[in-house]
């Protein structure tokens, strides 16, 4: 049990204590829990959403946006605006890209990036608690956290001394594209509009895996975190689009 220990501390606020250090594959096996963490978070907002469910629907959705922020402890978010910070500020420069991500100030891209999101976020949000969609909740942190498993599977990971270098190493391949492509058919239970989703998420990733190339040759820590806000608001707003036009 001790991989999902390391992934529950890594990618929560739940205080977590580990008895020993991890070694490098304990780390790797931590990925393959990445799911089911994210379906813990998920089932976390669901159960407030259902807890909450009297209250306006403009309160509630901020309560679920604040604690879904809480619960990962704004780690991802941290990430998308270094990202963001690095896109803008290293001119299309791989070594100055990578130089601006591992400043720990955050810039003025790097906050409207984060105002952006999280606008969008608690708008979509709006609109699913509006129309009572509780159960969709559980989906979209779970698609976030199968992120890091499609990178660690397709993408080199750029900085050698990084944590993230020793896990692709030790990533247990077969199980973990075996997870990653049986995780995400769960959106099909929402029928068409599940299919959406699934497609963006797909589209969504690669189009991310090729711009992470293009701009500094892989992935780093910060650009995952990126990756998983994107994917999160990207399936979100296509969930929402589709119940829209196809349901």
């Amino acid at each position: 049990m001790t991989p999902f220990w390391i992934a529950l501390q890594f990618l929560t606020t739940f205080p977590v204590r580990l008895s020993a250090m991890p070694t490098p594959q304990q780390n790797a096996q931590a990925l393959l829990f990445y799911p089911v963490v994210g379906l813990l978070i998920g089932s976390i907002l669901y159960g407030i959403a259902l807890l909450l469910h009297a209250l306006p629907v403009v309160l509630l959705s901020s309560v679920i946006l604040v604690l879904w922020i809480w619960l990962t402890g704004g780690l991802h978010l941290d990430g998308l605006a270094d990202t963001a910070d690095a896109w803008v500020g290293g001119f299309g420069d791989k070594a100055r890209t990578l130089a601006i991500m591992k400043d720990p100030s955050c810039g003025p891209i790097g906050v409207l990036s984060l105002v952006i999101v999280c606008l969008l976020k608690w708008s979509v949000l709006y609109v699913l608690l509006q129309k009572q969609l509780y159960t969709a909740l559980m989906l979209f942190p779970l698609l976030g956290r199968l992120v890091p498993l499609f990178f660690f599977l397709s993408t080199d990971y750029v900085r050698e001394k990084g944590l993230g270098s020793q896990l692709g190493q030790h990533l247990a391949r077969p199980i973990a594209i075996a997870l990653l492509l049986l995780t995400s058919l769960v959106a099909l239970y929402w029928a068409w509009v599940g299919v959406v989703v699934l497609a963006s998420f797909y589209l969504a990733l690669w189009y991310l895996r090729c711009k992470f190339i293009q701009r500094i040759g892989g992935v780093t820590g910060d650009t995952i975190g990126a990756s998983i806000e994107i994917i999160e608001l990207a399936t979100l707003l296509s969930f929402v689009f589709a119940v829209f036009y196809l349901a």
